[in-house]
């Protein structure tokens, strides 16, 4: 015998039903999310937590106890999984427009030791510089780099992705490429 719910699910509106029936059915999105709206839609069912848990793969109703708590307070965005751990990024958008101007200016090799950035320079330099970042790591230079569509080339150094300047009879010319990003991700 089960025990007694203590936060039972709310009655969905019809909106919210319609939302769910669709993500439960929908083969691109993360399986996390499919799962949480199956369960859902299980518990609005009348099955229970741990029913409602077997029919989604998991073995404890607890899960789907956190869920449709979730559900209750904050509605569909409970289906979004939340932070998984780790430390939060600490980072906003202004320290990470600061890491891109230093990656875009050309290293002076007197002052920074270097003619190519490596992240380990980039690290050096952005600690040291006046109005610089006195903490920031590797990784979150990395990270911001990554973001922003570099990548680590076998000359190591950091340049833009798929942009490139031609020589043309006129002058240099920046060429981008149209299918960059599909590149990047397959």
């Amino acid at each position: 015998m089960s025990r007694r719910q203590k936060d039972p699910l709310r009655p969905l509106t019809d909106e919210e039903q319609a939302i769910l029936e669709e993500v439960s059915h929908s083969r691109s999105l993360p399986w996390v999310q499919v799962s949480r709206a199956k369960a859902l839609l299980a518990v609005s069912e009348g099955k229970t937590f741990t029913q409602a848990a077997h029919s989604v793969g998991y073995k404890l109703g607890d899960s789907v106890a956190d869920w449709v708590s979730r559900f209750n307070r904050d509605g569909l965005s409970a289906l979004e999984p939340k932070h998984g751990g780790g430390p939060v990024r600490q980072y906003t958008h202004t320290e990470k427009q600061r890491i891109l101007a230093e990656v875009q200016r050309t290293p002076q090799r007197d002052k920074d030791g270097t003619a190519t950035w490596s992240l380990e320079t980039l690290k050096r330099a952005l600690r040291t510089a006046e109005d610089g970042l006195p903490h920031v790591s590797t990784y979150t230079i990395l990270l911001t780099l990554k973001e922003a569509g570099y990548s680590w080339l076998k000359g190591q150094s950091w340049c833009p992705t798929g942009k490139v300047i031609r020589k043309r009879k006129a002058g240099a010319v920046e060429v981008t490429d149209p299918n960059a990003q599909a590149k990047k991700n397959s």
